[in-house]
């Protein structure tokens, strides 16, 4: 199974009691494949890391069964000890997972990230992705090294800055060992593209306009795909990282704003949306017709 392309990180949609919101969920998971998305994940940007572990399993299980198989689904199951990551592998893929990803424990040397690395892949028999951040890097040595070592590791998803010669060294050390996709939201896609990237994992807000970007550059045509990133994705990017938390806040109302879903709720600690930025917001909107419910 080959992974790559336009696989949105979806968000946990919560109502006002912060109860997970299936019905928006399963609307999102239906969204973002209407849109034409090569897969999905659930991962940081789901706020995986505040879930209980009755969630967890709740929105892994729903988004599991609304997609019926017609993409593949990459699950976050990293955590600070080799342990429970494998034991969140085993079961994210018995709930129907289609790979995993993994942030390395921090801090931690490179002695123990290839050990972690070599524990999940040994515990499963699915594709695992390294995921290298800003917090918890992982630099193109290792992640080859890290290849090299474990069956399963064959994926990676760079976006520790800067991201476009983070992407390009990965991309020339794994030497096509691993696949490489970017992240940051995908704010710097085409440049990613340009060096080799394979697939990105942007937000879910604009999983379309991710897909008609894809598809013009897969055409060949580079210039519409770096027109339309520039004119609908880097506003939106560049407003979602105005501080530090935003992303969620951000992404989230703009999915409300689509119909997409009920609530845009984000589970603290947060970031929300102050009088200024929440004008920018507006008047963004407003441009980008982000305003009107999708059918």
């Amino acid at each position: 199974m080959a992974l790559t392309g336009v696989f949105p990180i979806l968000v946990t949609p919560f109502d006002e009691h912060e109860h997970v919101d299936e019905e928006s969920l399963r609307t999102l998971v239906d969204f973002t494949i209407r849109a034409g998305v090569h897969g999905l994940g659930i991962a940081l940007g789901s706020e995986i890391q505040k879930l209980t572990e009755a969630e967890r399993e709740q929105v892994i299980r729903v988004v599991v069964d609304q997609t019926r198989g017609r993409v593949p689904i990459v699950v976050n199951t990293g955590t600070q000890a080799s342990v429970t990551a494998a034991l969140y592998s085993q079961q994210a893929v018995a709930w129907g997972a289609s790979a995993v990803m993994c942030l390395p424990p921090t801090p931690a040397s490179a002695s123990e990230v290839r050990a972690y690395f070599k524990a999940i892949s040994a515990a499963v028999e699915v594709p695992v992705f390294i995921q290298d951040t800003q917090t918890t890097p992982v630099p193109a040595p290792l992640i080859r090294r890290i290849a090299d070592e474990c069956e399963h590791v064959r994926y990676a998803k760079v976006e520790s800055p800067p991201q476009p010669t983070q992407v390009h060294a990965a991309v020339e050390t794994s030497q096509g060992l691993v696949t490489i996709f970017g992240g940051a939201g995908g704010g710097y896609l085409p440049e990613e593209l340009r060096r080799g990237s394979q697939g990105t994992m942007p937000w879910p807000s604009q999983a379309d306009t991710f897909v008609r970007i894809w598809d013009l550059w897969q055409s060949g045509d580079e210039r519409a795909a770096v027109e339309l990133h520039e004119r609908e994705i880097v506003p939106v990017a560049r407003l979602s990282t105005a501080g530090i938390r935003l992303g969620h806040t951000v992404h989230k109302e703009l999915l409300r704003r689509r119909g997409v879903i009920a609530c845009a709720l984000v589970r603290s600690p947060s970031d929300p949306l102050d009088p200024t930025t929440q004008r920018e917001l507006d008047a963004l909107s407003d441009r980008l017709g982000v305003g009107t419910p999708v059918g």
